[in-house]
């Protein structure tokens, strides 16, 4: 019998699985469960038939598709469950030794992978407020799972844990202290889990000690966040309270004068829901240039569009002044890494987002920088004194790492 990880990323209508198999760390099978509480919801599952090391291309043998009424998670998890008994892989073959599940918001409570019990939920639930949009449908999916696996220890892995390294000049607000004690008001730091994974992939691939390496990683996608990693442990983080502070990004508008939320409270009458819809998906590139994605952003601008032009330019100066400011925090850099959608697959947001890092001593390798290849990679000079690199995340692996680590098995 294989010793695998179940893998969970629940949403509110919504959760992904991928089932991990212990030992080589390649994916058996993943799938996607969604419109759970409409009238007829989906089913995708896909057997991945192998599978090199993280990140590089999947063989995939055969993706199942199923509509049916999914009236709730528990319903969702009994359709996954007649997925794998029908299509495989067998998961009495492949019994899961661990349930590993993604939490957004951790707070200042959680700092490192937590083993799940009725307490631990509670505080999930509780933590519901700062991350409205996800905790209650991550707690949705654990609910469900513990009742489908409840032989099977069940791990909660947090993506702000990863910046829980913080220190307190880093992740203080400049408001009244007792006000943001009160409300739990302070930086928490997104995409954690990605951020880890590629930087130890980073330093891993380059065989030098995690603990000697300045990182900046980039974890550009439809969310996109850039984090100062130092000996291994997150100094600075650009998301801040909620995954809206920072980079602009797909639908969200990132860094903002708060004057803003009050000219538009006041002169448009928003309500705080309306205000929140509008910077968090009506902003970002969708609001500069009417599309989301990076891939219509570059060919609308290649072809002289001059609001897409706009929003690549805002996109870069925002992605550059926070190089530029990890510069700083850390001194210097001896590895920046470029990961997600937009990073592994843009030459050009990678070019340019470097283009002006010279003096710092970042020189990219145009060539190197076209290519397009699965694994890890280095895209700068053989001369750079600071090495850049394009590492593909896998947040589902590092989820199911940290799975069997907490479980001991």
């Amino acid at each position: 019998m294989t010793r695998s990880v179940l893998v969970i990323n629940s949403g509110s209508s919504s959760f992904k699985y991928q089932l991990i198999d212990a030992a080589t760390e390649r994916p058996l099978a993943s799938g996607l469960v969604e419109r759970i509480g409409q009238p007829l919801g989906a089913c995708m599952h896909r057997v991945v038939f192998d599978e090199p090391y993280a990140g590089e291309a999947a063989v995939v043998d055969a993706i199942y598709r199923e509509e049916l009424p999914i009236p709730d998670h528990t319903a969702g998890f009994r359709v996954m469950l007649e997925a794998f008994e029908q299509h495989g892989p067998s998961l009495s073959e492949h019994s899961p030794v661990a349930v590993g599940h993604r939490v957004v918001q951790g707070g200042a409570r959680f700092f490192e992978p937590t083993l799940i019990n009725d307490l631990v939920e509670i505080n999930i639930e509780d933590l519901g407020t700062l991350a409205p949009l996800h905790n209650p449908g991550a707690l949705q999916g654990i609910r469900a799972a513990r009742a489908a696996f409840p032989d099977t220890p069940h791990v909660a892995v947090f993506d702000t844990a990863f910046h829980q390294t913080l220190e307190p000049r880093a992740y203080t607000y400049a408001i009244d202290r007792n006000t943001a004690r009160k409300h739990r008001i302070r930086k928490y730091g997104f995409h954690g889990t990605s951020h880890k994974f590629v930087s130890e992939a980073a330093a891993h691939f380059l065989d030098r000690p995690l603990a000697e390496l300045r990182q900046i990683v980039l974890h550009l996608g439809n969310g996109a966040s850039v984090t100062a990693i130092e000996g291994g442990a997150s100094v600075d983080t650009s998301m801040g309270l909620t995954p809206l502070e920072g980079l602009v990004m797909g639908t969200r508008s990132g860094d903002i004068d708060p004057s803003v939320l009050l000219i538009l409270a006041r002169e448009e009458e928003l309500s705080p829901s309306k205000i929140d819809a509008f910077l968090n998906k009506q902003s970002g590139l969708l609001g500069l240039a009417g599309v989301s994605d990076m891939r219509d952003i570059e060919e609308r601008r290649t072809l002289g569009d001059p609001e897409a032009s706009l929003a690549f330019d805002v996109y870069i100066h925002r992605v550059r002044a926070y190089l530029g400011a990890y510069l700083a925090q850390l001194g210097g850099v001896d590895v920046i890494s470029f990961t997600a959608g937009v990073g592994e697959n843009s030459p050009a947001v990678r070019e340019a987002a470097v283009e002006t890092l010279g003096f710092a001593g970042v020189h990219l390798d145009a060539s190197r920088n076209e290519e397009r290849s699965p694994g890890i990679r280095v895209i700068s000079t053989d001369d750079s004194p600071v090495t850049v690199l394009v590492v593909p995340t896998n947040e589902e692996l590092e989820i199911a790492r940290q799975a069997l680590h907490v479980t001991d098995v």
